[in-house]
């Protein structure tokens, strides 16, 4: 998967301004200080429940290409 150049730090900036995600900085392993991110309570419900919507969906799209390759036979 590729994210274009630009469009990742402000989608992160996003999600931690709605509380989804909480930053720390760290050094790493180079000496360079980076910022380090994971999901807060908020975020991982929120994940959770993006994950049942796409369940939900991929399934519905399942059954619709089942009943078209009935009706194509």
């Amino acid at each position: 998967m590729q994210v274009p150049q630009g469009s990742l730090y402000p989608a992160l900036h996003r999600l931690e301004n709605r509380g989804l995600l909480a930053a720390d900085w760290k050094d790493t392993e180079t000496g360079r200080e980076a910022k380090f991110y994971r999901l807060t309570r908020k975020g991982r419900a929120q994940l959770d429940n993006e994950t049942a919507n796409w369940q939900r969906l991929t399934q519905a799209v399942g059954l619709i290409l089942k009943i078209s390759e009935g009706v194509a036979e």
